[in-house]
């Protein structure tokens, strides 16, 4: 490894100790090598995420998206530069994910900027996709996975992955004029955008929260299915992650929905325990021979019709 790929992995995992509140404690439970490329996954998600929401004006986060893109182009094409693309190619040139899903992640990053609601859960499904789902395509290639079976349970964990943050943040993201519950479902309980914004507390907003909670916990166990198709280590790493986030949801459930006023969060040390309780489970050998890709045949410049199949399913 030269100076400038082991200078933006050690990037990668500051940044990831930093800022992956919930899912640095589940990288632990990973050998160091599937570590540190989880955590060049995550640098890249976390600066995409960050070029999008921030301070400046619409059109200058739109302008930082484009020029990032061309800048994960000109590295996918061999001239990875600054502190995360190093990594993030290196990453996918050892385990042959698909970049079509990065350019999803951008997508869904530039929906936030031009759409603040969504008509119907179907249209809201699309976005989870590419904001959470393409991340959990790319996250079970570091793992490993025996059949393409996989990929169906891996798109239903982002979903609920992204499902529980959304009613985490509701009031956050009320207040900056981004109301990701379907409108569909706000009119099927009688709870306007109006009441969202205005933080009212009501039997109305109690059963639509219900209502939201159900769905998640749907997607949880549809997600579970996953297991059974994973190497040891991704097994222990899913394990540990979707115990972090479904205590998430767990929480939110135990303040019947109520999450006004509150920051709704695990402490360090219980996600620590969740994660340790993964650490020293060594799991049984997934069905089948595991998936392994020859990375170094893989062109990085591939097409996105890999993906496509992806979106239309998440749809």
């Amino acid at each position: 490894m030269n100076a400038t790929l082991h200078s933006s992995y050690a990037y990668c995992g500051q940044l990831t100790r930093r800022t992956a509140g919930n899912f640095y404690y589940s990288f632990l439970v990973l050998p160091r090598e599937k570590r540190q490329a989880m955590s060049a996954l995550y640098a890249f998600s976390r600066v995409t995420d960050d070029l999008g929401d921030n301070d400046q004006p619409v059109e200058m986060r739109r302008a930082a998206l484009v020029a990032w893109r061309r800048a994960l182009q000109r590295a996918l094409d061999g001239a990875a530069e600054g502190r995360v693309l190093p990594a993030l190619v290196d990453t996918l040139r050892r385990y042959g994910f698909s970049p079509a899903y990065l350019h999803d992640l951008i997508d869904g990053v530039e929906t936030d900027l031009q759409q603040t609601d969504y008509q119907t859960f179907d249209e809201l499904r699309g976005y989870c996709h590419k904001v959470a789902s393409a991340v959990g395509l790319c996250c079970i290639h570091i793992w490993g996975f025996t059949n393409d079976a996989a990929f169906e349970p891996a798109r239903k964990c982002g979903l609920a992955f992204q499902l529980t943050n959304i009613l985490r943040d509701l009031e956050e993201d009320a207040a900056e004029g981004r109301v990701y519950l379907p409108q569909e479902d706000l009119e099927r309980f009688g709870y306007s955008v109006q009441d969202l914004r205005q933080g009212l507390r009501n039997d109305r907003f109690q059963a639509l929260m219900r209502f939201e909670i159900a769905r998640a916990e749907r997607f949880y166990q549809e997600a579970a299915d996953l297991q059974r198709w994973l190497e040891p280590d991704g097994k222990t790493v899913f394990g540990a992650m979707t115990g972090i986030y479904r205590g998430l949801l767990n929480e939110i459930k135990r303040l019947d929905g109520d999450v006004f006023g509150r920051r709704v969060r695990l402490s360090a040390w219980r996600k620590l325990r969740i994660a340790g309780r993964w650490l020293f489970v060594r799991p049984a050998s997934p069905i089948g021979q595991p998936h392994f890709v020859e990375a170094a045949s893989l062109p990085l410049q591939k097409t996105r019709q890999d993906a496509a199949s992806t979106k239309a399913a998440a749809r």
